[in-house]
């Protein structure tokens, strides 16, 4: 595949030879065009021995090639990192004043931006205005990341790490002009792994849940244009780069972590697998093992329901906030009183949530497995959903689900 890329000139420009290298690894043909800003940061050089490519910002080199014209009508994709302000300003507005802008103007391929800037920056009203035009011409326009900035600022504004943008290009391109980033612009939240509840200070209750079906959800998000939130519990698979990680070991942190994330979500997913009891006490000491001693007795008490505290936390918003989309995951077991899908239904009741993701589980079923068969069930309602493949494909599923519940309600009045 023939790749346009376009260094803008910020301080984030050096993580764009991760970028490159990446593409070239993946065996992609690439021409960097880096703004002569850009070359104040990291130099041409850098660019042709990554690239294996000649390497020009002017119109002038070249001109038996017509670049201007060739490069955008040859590339199959066109991605733009770091995007700055003034990138996106000059791509918004049309114009032509170096060789980057002028093969933008020529693109007939998708077109990826990854912003970065500082968070005032980001989110003033003349970038907002133009991210929005670039979105309504076709273009992808990824959030930007949340984190350290330059100098002592933190906040959005932070360039993707290099994978997230290589995903959401791939995805981009394998979608062709059928890929939408469904949720730019939207926050989403989600939980996963397993909590652990302690008994002492080596032992702890816990459950078989392996976070990668969260993980995968955390990335469908991501590549989806969503600013992701990742509220980690105990997890096998390590988190996916360009999201938030906020981690977390018992139900308890997990409330206070969900709760506060919430405010400012558009998305919550709590797909992680919440202890449902906790010990009443935790021994300061490793509780010992001895013959002149009774088994031990373990009470138990009752963890908090997160996700139902969620459904009335939205619900008791104050009106003119937008619509808050809310996803619970039910693992669950067939027994004497119904089959999976009759608890499922009972929980969707009683939980109040929007959606609600239906697995069937057991000791071989889902947890640490890498395929996953789900029924996501509606409080609309509306016909049960089936998905089943690899949990990546079953997250994909679930991400077109939320963003085709997200367009079908308005804001509350």
């Amino acid at each position: 595949m023939r790749i346009v890329l376009g260094v803008g000139g910020g301080i984030a420009a050096y993580k764009v030879a991760s970028l490159l290298r990446l593409f070239t690894e993946a065996g992609h043909n690439v021409t960097v065009i880096p703004t002569e800003a850009s070359t104040r940061f990291v130099g041409t050089a850098t660019w042709e021995a990554l690239s294996g490519n000649p390497v020009s910002n002017s119109v002038f080199d070249d001109v038996h090639q017509v670049n201007h014209v060739r490069l955008g009508h040859e590339a199959d994709l066109i991605v733009i990192a770091p995007a700055t302000a003034d990138l996106l300003a000059k791509a918004a507005t049309g114009q032509a004043g170096d060789l980057l802008t002028n093969t933008l103007l020529m693109a007939r391929g998708p077109v990826l931006f990854a912003p970065a800037m500082h968070t005032e920056m980001w989110q003033h009203a003349a970038t907002r205005a133009n991210v929005e035009t670039l979105r309504s011409r076709g273009a992808a326009v990824l959030e930007p990341a949340s984190g350290r900035l330059t100098g002592a600022d933190s906040g959005p504004g932070r360039l993707p790490e290099p994978e997230a943008i290589f995903d959401a290009a791939m995805a981009l391109v394998q979608g062709q002009s059928d890929f939408q980033l469904q949720l730019a612009g939207r926050t989403v939240t989600i939980s996963a792994g397993g909590t652990r509840e302690p008994l002492d200070p080596v032992r702890f209750l816990g459950n078989r849940s392996s976070g990668k079906q969260g993980v995968a959800l955390a990335v469908a998000a991501r590549n989806a244009g969503a600013t992701v939130r990742l509220l980690a519990a105990h997890m096998d698979v390590p988190p996916p780069a360009g999201v938030e990680v906020v981690p977390v070991e018992t139900a308890l942190q997990l409330r206070e972590a969900a709760l506060a994330a919430a405010a400012d979500s558009d998305v919550v997913i709590m797909s992680a697998a919440v202890a449902d009891f906790r010990p009443a006490a935790v021994s300061d000491t490793k509780i010992k093992k001895r013959d002149d001693r009774d088994d031990p007795v373990i009470t138990l008490v009752r963890n908090p329901d997160i996700l139902h505290e969620l459904v009335e936390l939205r619900n008791g918003a104050a009106p003119g906030r937008r619509q808050q989309l809310i996803v619970g995951f039910a693992a669950e077991t067939g027994d004497s009183d119904g089959d999976v899908l009759a608890h499922a239904r009972a929980k969707l009741q009683r939980k109040g949530c929007d959606l609600l993701v239906v697995n069937h589980v057991g000791t071989d079923k889902v947890f640490g497995q890498d395929t996953n068969s789900v029924v996501i069930l509606a409080r609309s309602g509306s016909e049960p959903q089936e998905a089943s493949g690899t949990k990546t494909d079953v997250s994909a599923a679930i991400i077109s689900r939320i963003s085709g519940e997200l367009n079908s309600v308005s804001p509350r009045s």
